[in-house]
C-alpha cells in the first residue's frame, strides 16, 4: 500500500522524516545515525527502490514481495533478512489468524515490511522514540523491541487455544458430533502456531551469539543481549506450553475415538438384547404354532381325533413346550 513511516535516528531521537524513500539515503548521510523505514503491503516499485538505497540482496527482497515466508533468520553479507510470524486470537471466530513481518537489518539501517493487520508496528516506534536509551542502540535494538512486541502478542493466542482445549473437553463426553471437526481445526491451527514461534529460539541464540561475537563486552550491547535472552526464555516457555497443547489435542482425539467406539458397542449389545428377546418369543411360540398347524390341516385319518384325552393333551403339550423354553431362556438372560 504506502510508506507508513520513514525517519532518520540519531541517539537515539528522531532527526528527519524523508518525505520519499528516494531521499531516504541522502537524509541518511547529511544527519548520520541510521534509518528506520516502515511498510505495509509495499509495491515492488517500493521494495526496488529501498534495494537500490541499501544494497539488498534480490533474493530476500523477493522473499518479501512473495511473502508466506517460514520465520527464519538468513545473512546477506553485513545485512540480516528476519522472517517473523505474527499471530492474533479472533474471539468472535474462535480461530487464530497469521500474518508476517518482514525486517531487513543493516548498519544503518531498518526496513520493516508489514502483509496483515498485525502487529501494529506503530506502538513498536512510539515506544522506542520514548525510550532513547534504548533506541541509540542502533538497528538492532529496532529489531528487538519488534521481536519482543510479536512475542508479547502470542500470549493472548496461548490463552485463547487453552480456552478451546477446554471447552473440547467438555464436548468430548457430552456426545456433541461438531468436536471432531473442532479438534482437527484447532490441531491444525496449533501446528501452524508452533511453526511461528519454534524456529525464533534458535533464530534469538544466533543474534547473541553474533552480538557477543561482534561487540564483545560492551555495556550497552551486553544489555541488548540480556534482553533478548528474556525474549528467548518467553519464547522456550511457549513452546512448551504449545506441544503441549498438540499433545492434549491428540489424546483428546485417541479418547474421542475410544468413546464413539465404546457408543457403537453400546448400540450393537442393545440391539443385540433386543434380538435375543425376539428369537426367544419366536421360539418360544414356534412349538404350539407347530402343533396347531398340524391339527389344522384336516386329515381325515388322523386316529388321536377320536381319543378322548387328544385335544387336552394337545395343549398340554404345546404349554409344557412352551414353559420349558421359557425357563431355558430365562436361566440366560435373553428375557
Amino acid at each position: 500500500m504506502a510508506v507508513i513511516d520513514n525517519a532518520i535516528y540519531v541517539d537515539g531521537r528522531r532527526v528527519a522524516s524523508p518525505q520519499t524513500l528516494a531521499r531516504t539515503s541522502e537524509s541518511l548521510t547529511e544527519h548520520g545515525g541510521f534509518a528506520w523505514i516502515g511498510l505495509y503491503r509495499p509495491e515492488p516499485v517500493q521494495l526496488n527502490i529501498i534495494a537500490a538505497e541499501f544494497e539488498l540482496h534480490p533474493l530476500a527482497i523477493e522473499d518479501a514481495l512473495l511473502g508466506h515466508q517460514r520465520a527464519k533468520l538468513e545473512r546477506y553479507g553485513d545485512t540480516l533478512f528476519v522472517v517473523l510470524r505474527a499471530a492474533r486470537y479472533v474471539d468472535a471466530a474462535e480461530t487464530v489468524e497469521f500474518g508476517e513481518v518482514e525486517v531487513f537489518v543493516g548498519a544503518g539501517f531498518v526496513v520493516a515490511i508489514r502483509h496483515a493487520e498485525a502487529p501494529n508496528l506503530a506502538l513498536v516506534r512510539h515506544r522506542l522514540e520514548s525510550a532513547p536509551e534504548l533506541l541509540q542502540r542502533g538497528p538492532l535494538a529496532v529489531l528487538y523491541a519488534i521481536l519482543d512486541r510479536i512475542v508479547d502478542d502470542y500470549e493472548p493466542v496461548v490463552i485463547g487455544l487453552q480456552n478451546d482445549i477446554d471447552e473440547i473437553e467438555v464436548q468430548l463426553f457430552t456426545g456433541d458430533p461438531a468436536v471432531t471437526r473442532r479438534i482437527y481445526d484447532l490441531s491444525g491451527e496449533v501446528m501452524e502456531f508452533l511453526r511461528a514461534v519454534r524456529p525464533l529460539t534458535t533464530m534469538i541464540a544466533s543474534l547473541r551469539d553474533d552480538l557477543e561475537e561482534s561487540y564483545g563486552d560492551d555495556p550497552e550491547i551486553l544489555e541488548l543481549r540480556r534482553s533478548f535472552r528474556d525474549i528467548q526464555d518467553h519464547v522456550i516457555q511457549m513452546v512448551e506450553k504449545i506441544e503441549e497443547f498438540r499433545h492434549t489435542l491428540q489424546n483428546a482425539l485417541t479418547v474421542h475415538a475410544t468413546l464413539v467406539a465404546q457408543r457403537q458397542n453400546e448400540t450393537s449389545l442393545a440391539q443385540s438384547e433386543q434380538t435375543k428377546r425376539i428369537s426367544s418369543w419366536a421360539a418360544i411360540l414356534f412349538a404350539p404354532s407347530l402343533i396347531t398347524g398340524i391339527y389344522g390341516m384336516n386329515f381325515a385319518h388322523m386316529p388321536e381325533l377320536a381319543w378322548t384325552w387328544g385335544y387336552p393333551l394337545a395343549l398340554l403339550t404345546m404349554v409344557v413346550f412352551a414353559f420349558v423354553l421359557y425357563r431355558v431362556f430365562k436361566s440366560r438372560n435373553w428375557l
